[in-house]
């Protein structure tokens, strides 16, 4: 299977760490989205929504959305739980990341890795900050009460979710206030297979 990316992209780095965990074969093809290299029309027929990561399956089936491909990948696993309440406070976590958690931190770090932190977006990455905080101040919740954010048993929540944390410092936002959430970013660091984004 394709896994088109950019790895630079903490959504895209966590279809790796899935890979690399779970031992998968895959082929990573890196698509620069800086460069606009996912708004080509051949990328496109791909995935019309422009967007990265996607999956191509070796019989031509395609995947999108970070979460779904990452699920998908894990089905079967440990990382993916058999049972069914389980499994929706993974997806809970999933959706919390994508909706509480990615638009703060992630684009605050967009805004200061990548474009340089420039001028006329500082009041943008300074309105960031707020939600970010309040999503660790969440996770850090959970995770004084767990080892992982369901239950003891690592999940593709805790993917999706360490995915932008641990570059969280890249967008403004220091762990040093969030203990657990620091315990929890090295249980998973410790993980078998596990490789850093870059």
């Amino acid at each position: 299977m394709k896994i088109y990316g950019d790895m630079r992209s903490g959504n895209c780095y966590k279809l790796k760490l899935v890979c690399e965990l779970l031992s998968l074969d895959y082929q990573w093809l890196d698509v620069d989205i800086l460069a606009g290299e996912a708004a080509t029309p051949e990328f496109k027929q791909k995935n019309p929504n422009a967007k990265i990561p996607l999956l191509e399956l070796d019989d031509g089936r395609l995947l999108s959305e970070s979460n779904a491909i990452i699920n998908y990948l894990a089905a079967g696993s440990s990382l993916i739980p058999t049972d069914n309440y389980q499994l929706a406070l993974v997806q809970q976590w999933q959706f919390f990341e994508q909706y509480s958690h990615e638009p703060f931190i992630a684009v605050a770090r967009f805004i200061a890795k990548f474009l340089g932190l420039p001028d006329d977006r500082r009041e943008d990455f300074e309105s960031k900050q707020a939600g970010g905080h309040k999503a660790l101040a969440i996770m850090e919740m959970q995770l004084s009460k767990t080892s992982f954010l369901v239950g003891e048993q690592m999940s593709t929540a805790d993917i999706a979710l360490y995915a932008y944390t641990h570059v969280a410092h890249e967008g403004g936002f220091e762990l040093a206030g969030y203990p657990a959430v620091t315990n929890w970013l090295k249980r998973i660091e410790a993980q078998p297979g596990y490789v850093p984004m870059v």
